[in-house]
């Protein structure tokens, strides 16, 4: 299996150093990336470094501003790199009138993107699970008024009580990428297999169903490099 990263699991270095956390997660045997900003970087220089490390990028983080704000340099950026998914990455939606202002904004711009050849997507944590003060659920409000597609934060679906395999399976049609992911309930995450969310039997779902599975792991413990290097070890485990 080829995994793809995301790189804010390597934030405490690249700030200051993305090229050096590129060659340190295509060293550790990762094969994709997905980013999360690009730390006033081109993308041209960007596109170097990760020809130069033979990297991919899977998707990336980025806020739904960029695309409604700066549509056309958006674009170019992303071809530049290979970037064939915008996944935002999280929006205060916890109102009707701000979630309708969402879905009309994505209405707008997820054609535009597809004829680009670029998928817009949303990222969720836990709290678009939750009952919301007007009495929706995010997720679900997406799910039934918009096409659109979810890259599921595995771990977070579970810490809000849902069955990450359930959930995967019944929203096949709209995602090509999940996050792996691991931790306790409550919110601490933890490296791949040392936590309490069923990462085994997800990463078996996502094969099966054909998606790209993006590694997050948010404990920097006692680095970012160190932490992501136990995901790739753990994973490679399941293997054998």
């Amino acid at each position: 299996m080829d995994y793809s990263i995301q790189l804010y699991s390597l934030r405490d270095i690249t700030g200051d150093n993305l090229e050096g956390a590129l060659k340190a997660v295509s060293e550790i045997g990762y094969k994709y990336v997905e980013f999360a900003g690009f730390f006033g970087h081109s993308a041209e220089d960007v596109r170097k470094m990760l020809d130069k490390y033979n990297l991919e990028v899977s998707g990336t983080h980025t806020g739904w501003q960029e695309v409604a704000e700066n549509f056309e340099e958006t674009v170019r950026y992303h071809k530049t790199i290979g970037n064939k998914n915008i996944i935002v990455p999280g929006a205060d939606l916890g109102t009707r009138q701000k979630l309708d202002d969402y879905i009309a904004m994505y209405n707008e711009f997820e054609p535009k993107l597809r004829a680009e050849g670029i998928t817009f997507q949303y990222h969720n944590h836990s709290h678009e699970f939750y009952p919301t003060e007007e009495g929706y659920e995010i997720h679900a409000e997406l799910e039934k008024r918009t096409n659109m597609m979810f890259e599921i934060d595995t771990f977070w679906a579970f810490n809000a009580g849902r069955d990450p395999v359930e959930m995967i399976t019944r929203l096949k049609d709209r995602i090509n990428c999940i996050h792996l992911k691991d931790g306790m309930k409550g919110g601490q995450g933890f490296s791949l297999g040392l936590g309490e969310a069923p990462v085994a039997a997800v990463r078996e779902r996502a094969i099966e169903l054909g998606f790209r599975m993006v590694v997050e792991s948010e404990g920097l413990e006692p680095t970012g490099i160190e932490e992501v290097t136990r995901c790739f070890e753990y994973l490679k485990s399941l293997e054998k």
